[in-house]
């Protein structure tokens, strides 16, 4: 089932094109396929809160997620020195749900209690290191029990001469397909079940982002980011009850079609060999009603080449959509309805820390372990949901 999650489980990627200039062939760099960097991810992430949409807007909202992502970089020169980057990816979650699994309010327990996301993606990108060009595109392919999605894209980067300019245009769309999985007193007789099988409507995303990074000065570094958003098809989640104040109930209800407008603008300062400081702001605005800004910066100051600490603070901030109303709010008259708190005004805080080792011969003396980085954050929103994640990320090279 979609649920709330923190983690950024994917990496931006992209693959191949062809630009004709020829570089110096008098610098020779290996046409072999070589493996660049191998990385795995693990998080385990829980949250706990009384806003459960399945129920209308009541109800436990105790969830846990293990995830494990296992990345592996590539890359080799053709023979006009075009640098060829190729990233394989696959990720697999394990997901408990307590809300999930009140979609059966007469079981003790239902199919919907626990599920299994699979997520692979594949990527390649070409550099033209001469041009200051690359260009590429990706695919990548999600499915759990009631959800599937399949993506791909593709980006173009072009530098100024001196390198201290980049722009990026991306463009990317996610078709998906959602099972129509009804609250169990909502579903008429023969209307469908996991031995007959759900059925299915589509949701598709589409979205095309400019970014614009500069470097103002040896300390100072900027990047300037746009996006836009389309989606269009079954965009509610039908498992999802709304309590009208007339005591009847109905699944949830939403436009079919949304428009978002992001903008973020980015901020790296390095005050010195041991201190770097980052930050971020961006708005966001729909027009289901929803505004919202974030707010975020993180320190990494190194102890020695090899240990690192992260602190970092995030602060969110969202007014409620147009067709949220809390349980029991809505009238039965009402055209678009939503008891989800995701879609609600909240504020909320996620603060914590990481910290990062490395070794010139290894980690653990392991040659080839170069990094192992350990990360702790808690969440608190103004809604009463508060989760806590730590993650791991280890680096081969």
């Amino acid at each position: 089932m979609k649920k709330i999650c923190l983690v950024i489980t994917g990496l931006c990627l992209s693959i191949i094109g062809a630009f004709a200039q020829v570089s110096d062939s008098s610098a020779y760099k290996s046409r072999k396929l070589v493996v660049e960097e191998v990385n795995l991810v693990s998080s385990y992430y829980h949250q706990d809160g009384n806003n459960s949409a399945v129920e209308g807007g009541i109800g436990s909202e105790k969830l846990t997620d293990f995830a494990n992502i296992l990345e592996v970089k590539m890359y080799h020169y053709d023979k006009k020195n075009r640098k060829h980057s190729w990233a394989l990816e696959a990720g697999i979650d394990y997901y408990t749900s307590a809300s999930s699994d009140r979609i059966d309010t007469k079981a003790n327990s239902s199919a919907s209690s626990s599920d299994i996301r699979f997520y692979p993606m594949v990527s390649c990108n070409m550099e033209n290191e001469v041009k200051g060009t690359n260009i590429g595109l990706h695919a990548s392919f999600s499915t759990e029990f009631d959800y599937q999605s399949i993506g791909f894209g593709a980006s173009f980067g072009k530098k100024s001469k001196d390198r201290n300019r980049e722009l990026t245009l991306r463009a990317q769309a996610y078709l998906d397909q959602v099972s129509i999985i009804l609250p169990i007193e909502l579903r008429g007789f023969g209307g469908g079940g996991e031995e007959e099988g759900y059925p299915r409507e589509a949701r598709n995303s589409y979205s095309f982002s400019a970014s614009v990074s500069q470097v103002i000065n040896e300390r100072l570094q900027l990047m300037l980011i746009t996006e836009l958003v389309k989606q269009d098809g079954f965009l509610a989640l039908p498992f999802h009850r709304v309590i009208n104040d007339d005591f009847t109930v109905r699944s949830e209800k939403l436009p079919s079609s949304r428009f978002k407008v992001p903008i973020g603008l980015r901020a790296n300062y390095f005050m010195g060999d041991q201190l770097v400081l980052r930050s971020f702001y961006r708005y966001y605005q729909d027009d289901w009603g929803l505004n919202s800004h974030t707010a975020d910066i993180e320190a990494t100051y190194k102890f020695s080449p090899f240990v690192s600490l992260t602190p970092f603070y995030r602060y969110y901030n969202q007014t409620a959509i147009d067709y949220f109303a809390p349980y029991q709010q809505h009238k039965p008259t009402d055209e678009f309805y939503t008891s989800n708190y995701d879609l609600s005004a909240f504020t909320s805080h996620f603060y914590g820390a990481g910290i990062r080792l490395g070794a010139p011969r290894g980690v653990l003396g392991i040659k080839k372990w170069n990094m192992v980085e350990i990360r702790y954050g808690r969440y608190n929103r103004s809604t009463n949901l508060n989760a806590n994640i730590i993650s791991m990320h280890l680096k081969f090279k």
